[in-house]
């Protein structure tokens, strides 16, 4: 089993998609690293050598990937709900940040629907 960046690769996916397994790395810089190793992108992870492997991971060690790139990510969306702009303020009421409509369609950020009972009417006499 390949272990690169504290993940552990399916063995039984192809190099370009056992990668996209590490948070970071997407297909695009996925294929860029293993052209960047030498290896090939259709060899399963279970068929790489020990070479192989150590020279993905030298490549692989130039990105900011996982835990450092989660913490990156946090700052920054940390960074805009102090200084109090628009997104910073979006992210802090939960809602959408890249101008999505809120009418419809909001619900994974805005979460389960709260119905709100309608005003009963008074009783005719």
């Amino acid at each position: 089993m390949a272990r690169i960046v504290g993940v552990d690769l399916p063995k039984e996916k192809r190099g370009k998609i056992a990668l996209t397994y590490i948070y970071g790395i997407g297909r695009s810089r996925a294929l860029e690293i293993l052209e960047k190793a030498g290896v090939d992108p259709e060899l399963k992870v279970k068929e790489w050598d020990d070479d192989q492997i150590a020279r993905i991971r030298q490549v692989v060690a130039d990105y900011t990937l996982e835990g450092a790139l989660r913490t990156r990510v946090q700052l920054n969306i940390k960074r805009l709900m102090e200084i109090g702009c628009y997104r910073g303020i979006r992210h802090r009421l939960g809602l959408p940040v890249r101008g999505q409509r809120t009418r419809t369609n909001a619900r994974t950020r805005k979460g389960k629907r709260k119905t709100v009972a309608n005003k009963k009417k008074a009783p005719r006499k």
